[in-house]
């Protein structure tokens, strides 16, 4: 009974791992998609009085973003951009400066709903699904060989470039800026990695068949497009 049931859970387990190297890329697609969804869910739902689920979704995006208000978009308001005097102003004169809006979304229905992610990591996401995307409808058809390290470097120097200088007061960057450099550093990640995870995915799953005996008489299946 032991060796039967271990010999099923085996099976499962094989089963499973065969499965996700298969589909590998529609679920890094659907993890993408939920993970900008939700950052524009959480204005979306405070707008329309949710205000417990929307703070939990604002507080579950701290630690992947800083969230400051003039470095982030809003729905629902004035305008979908505010300038740093525009959020000091808002926040009060007790405002001492950049470090007192961190993680302080504003909520707003005169200024708007701030998003969770700011515009630079929205950018960053959108263009690594943007790759996910296009990966998923071409490697198929063609090699899709990964981006040489040094270009890939060379890609996030302008995100390097615009982050750093505005981080340490020497300039302001700009939402357009912020967009298109995280743009270029989302879809240089996605070039540099997904041709490797293909083919990672791609051996786990001619190794997970050669241990399944059930493979010799099962035809495998394709992996799905995107």
């Amino acid at each position: 009974m032991t060796t039967r049931l271990s010999e099923q859970i085996g099976r499962a387990a094989n089963g499973l791992g065969s499965w996700i190297a298969r589909h590998w890329l529609a679920l890094m697609a659907l993890w993408l998609t939920v993970f900008l969804a939700l950052p524009i869910a959480a204005p979306v739902l405070a707008m329309h009085g949710f205000e417990r689920t929307s703070s939990l979704i604002y507080l579950a995006y701290r630690v992947s973003c800083h969230q400051l208000p003039h470095r982030s978009w809003f729905i629902g308001g004035e305008r979908l951009t505010y300038d740093w005097p525009a959020v000091a102003a808002y926040l009060g004169p007790e405002t001492r400066g950049v470090i007192d809006a961190f993680h302080r979304p504003i909520r707003d229905a005169t200024m708007g709903y701030q998003t969770a992610l700011c515009q630079r990591d929205i950018a960053i996401f959108g263009g690594l699904l943007l790759t996910v995307l296009a990966f998923g409808m071409v490697r198929h058809r063609r090699t899709v060989r990964t981006l040489p390290f040094k270009l890939y470097v060379l890609a996030l120097v302008p995100a390097a470039a615009d982050g750093l200088t505005q981080l340490v007061g020497l300039r302001e960057s700009t939402p357009v800026l912020r967009t298109a450099t995280g743009l270029l550093f989302g879809i240089a990640t996605g070039l540099l990695v997904l041709p490797h995870l293909e083919l990672g995915f791609r051996e786990l799953d001619q190794d997970l068949a050669v241990d399944d005996p059930r493979a010799a008489t099962q035809p495998r299946a394709a992996p799905d497009d995107v």
